[in-house]
């Protein structure tokens, strides 16, 4: 496959015409644990249309052995070549080191096999994804993780909480340099949200496993358990119970969303990932930490830059707000005798939308419960999500303080910024409470790590990176809020087409995949470097 140029900008919008190209492989990689379902179901990424070709694959010829062979014969040949080691080598090597395109869109389609969700689009890939959180999609995917590491020369560690640690060893003994993300998804999500991080770290390994490159102290792979939040109810849960923030047995204990009665420890426990490592970062410490994501937003695509150097992530609160009136038939009960539970939450609700306008803030509601649930009965209590976001934690208590009132005051039957105008008085009032779910400070990452993202992003475009590149604050909480508080940390953004995320249609550019890849590793490498050197 030909060097795919990555970025030309129009003449209109800075004038750059320089074309950057990252270098792809043409052959198609054969790793000890190729899958026997692509072989026997004819299946091939094409990274030129973005789409698997299925049929009119001649298999009769192909089998694991002979792949197992080719491996092995190639492994035996690099095996009498000289190791490299990193720190020996001189910027320039260390620069020319590229992923490759193809096999890393490979590792990222095949994975979201497990767990397709929504079709968009009429090409194979061209699907959302709804692998939530320990189910059996998500099984296979970390089994994937598992065996595809261990061929790569990593030791698979998994704790208490499921999060799977894939260490490469370095000259050195030490904590390792991850690059860590996520492999569950939303329940209507789609094909980059964290997938991209965690394939992007494989394809690091995959680079230093074909070069023959040694790195000073270990480096490795990191997959965080439950990362969304969306089935188990605490966003981010895993990597906070390794941080120290969120109790082990509160994690085990959540229970998931709906009806079911399924909880964190029983799913781990069913799927067998239910490690036998304490989940800390005493016990499984970290040096480093930096994640790939793709940015979730606009920015970057209508600005026409590549790359994202994160710089810290806002603040949030998440509660659980529950209102409780009393169940009454629809018909037989006037709206003067009503306490409409649903009425009641559905004014607060839009109230939340204005103290948090107002104050240059967000809130949201994702989630939200009415019992019993029947058309001809009033709601007698109703529970509901809200979500309320800032870059500046002052301004997320702000709003926090200006609902708990207004809520109360609605709940009474007040009329609060005139959310009870036209509507009927009643007799009777609501009453409401506020459970705190999740508090994530403001965060603000290490200066070691971005400057290892900037010297990456440098080597790449060079005279064109502050063109390219975009000092960036993240609106979404991910892992690296957590890891941040024990260990230095920075993220990656690439661009999302239309700033669209959490939705099937999700969708980052191949090359723009790469680009983010080989930033990732570049910096990951200069982190280590830097560390042999003691400057980190």
């Amino acid at each position: 496959m030909a060097s795919r140029a990555l970025l030309q900008r129009a003449s209109g919008r800075g004038a750059l015409h320089r074309i950057h190209r990252v270098t792809v492989a043409s052959t198609v990689y054969l790793s000890k644990n190729f899958s026997t379902r692509n072989i026997n179901s004819g299946v091939l990424y094409n990274t030129s249309s973005n789409t698997f070709n299925t049929g009119n694959i001649n298999t009769a010829n192909i089998n694991i052995t002979k792949a197992n062979n080719i491996e092995n014969s190639r492994n035996s040949s690099t095996s009498a070549k000289r190791t490299k080691e990193l720190s020996e080598m001189s910027e320039e090597e260390v620069s020319g080191l590229k992923v490759k395109e193809d096999r890393l869109m490979r590792d990222l389609h095949e994975t979201c096999e497990w767990g397709k969700g929504e079709r968009w689009g009429s090409a194979p890939t061209e699907t959302g994804m709804s692998r939530l959180s320990l189910s059996d999609a998500d099984k296979k995917a970390r089994d994937w993780f598992a065996q595809t590491t261990e061929s790569l020369g990593c030791v698979v560690t998994t704790d208490f909480m499921g999060n799977q640690f894939a260490i490469r060893p370095g000259t050195k003994d030490g904590p390792p340099t991850v690059a860590g993300s996520h492999l569950d998804t939303q329940p209507t999500g789609g094909r980059y949200d964290g997938i991209l991080g965690v394939t992007a770290g494989i394809e690091m390994l995959r680079t230093l496993h074909d070069n023959d490159i040694t790195t000073s102290f270990p480096v490795g792979v990191v997959n965080w358990t439950n990362e969304e939040g969306a089935r188990f109810p605490i966003s981010m849960v895993s990597s906070g119970v390794w941080a120290g923030c969120i109790p082990l047995s509160h994690a085990h204990d959540l229970k998931e969303v709906g009806t079911g009665t399924a909880t964190m420890k029983s799913e781990l426990q069913r799927i067998g990932y239910l490690g036998e490592v304490d989940c800390n970062h005493e016990t499984v410490p970290l040096a480093a930490h930096f994640e790939l994501h793709i940015e979730q937003g606009p920015i970057l695509e209508a600005e026409e830059r590549k790359i994202g150097i994160v710089q810290g992530v806002q603040a949030y609160k998440w509660f659980t707000v529950k209102v409780r009136g009393a169940d009454c038939h629809t018909g037989t009960t006037s709206f003067s005798h009503r306490a409409d539970a649903m009425l009641a939450a559905a004014k607060m609700i839009v109230y939340s939308h204005r103290a948090a306008a107002k104050r240059g803030a967000l809130a949201s509601t994702g989630i939200l419960q009415l019992k019993p649930g029947s058309t001809n009965t009033v709601p007698g209590s109703v529970d509901f999500s809200l979500d309320i976001r800032s870059p500046d934690d002052h301004i997320v208590e702000e709003v926090e303080k200006d609902c708990r009132v207004a809520f109360a005051a609605l709940a009474a039957g007040d009329n609060i910024d005139g959310l009870n105008d036209h509507f009927t008085p009643s007799s009777k009032s609501c009453e409401v409470s506020w459970i705190l779910d999740t508090h994530s400070p403001a965060t603000k990452f290490h200066p070691d790590c971005i400057s290892c993202v900037e010297s990456a992003a440098s080597s790449l475009f060079g005279n064109d990176t502050e063109a390219l590149t975009k000092p960036m604050t993240s609106g979404a909480g991910h892992d690296s809020v957590y890891t941040s508080k024990r260990v230095p940390t920075t993220m990656i953004f690439v661009p999302s087409r239309d700033g669209v995320s959490h939705n099937p249609v999700e969708y980052t550019r191949p090359e723009d995949c790469a680009m983010g890849a080989q930033v990732l590793m570049q910096a990951v490498l200069r982190y280590d470097i830097r560390r042999a050197e003691g400057k980190v």
